[in-house]
């Protein structure tokens, strides 16, 4: 019964640094702030400005974080922080058919981002995160892309959460 107790003990203390995500919460951490990310995408050559990406986007990164570790959300001084700028939203043809018209467009989301961790400075880092999603061409942009962003968003953001908390 005592070895019994004594696990059981280690399992909620070691859950504390640990979630069942794959996330290794960095020791101390209890807040993480998302900072607005700023959508520049208009600026890219052949991108173009997606009104709203910019929210919906931050709102994604603090979901992934608030749904996948047990760090509480911050608007100020948070032990992780989670900035950067959304830089290109692009739709490019991908395959042609026999009369040289697309088939095919992708649309590619990419992302700068910068992850700072305030109580380890070792572990900041910037880097660029992109996903795209393929639809045939007779098809609007319009009609696809909720969930287009569903999927760019998601795959992005499990991304970042990775280079940033799994550490694998």
């Amino acid at each position: 019964m005592k070895k019994i107790l004594i696990f059981f003990t280690f399992l909620i203390i070691g859950c504390k640094y640990y979630s069942f995500t794959g996330a290794s919460i960095p020791d101390g951490a209890e807040t993480v702030q998302v900072n607005f990310f700023i959508n520049n995408a208009g600026n890219e050559v052949g991108s173009v400005f997606e009104p709203g990406l910019d929210r919906n986007f931050t709102n994604a990164v603090q979901e992934m974080l608030l749904n996948q570790t047990n760090l509480k959300l911050t608007n100020i001084n948070g032990d992780l922080i989670y900035e950067g700028e959304i830089e290109e939203y692009k739709i490019t043809p991908m395959t042609a058919t026999a009369s040289q018209t697309a088939a095919q467009n992708r649309l590619t989301i990419s992302v700068n981002l910068r992850f700072i961790n305030s109580l380890n400075s070792d572990d900041d880092f910037e880097k660029r995160f992109s996903y795209f999603y393929d639809y045939d061409a007779f098809i609007q942009l319009q009609n696809v892309k909720s969930e287009a962003h569903e999927i760019i968003f998601e795959r992005i953001t499990q991304d970042i959460f990775n280079e940033s908390l799994a550490k694998w």
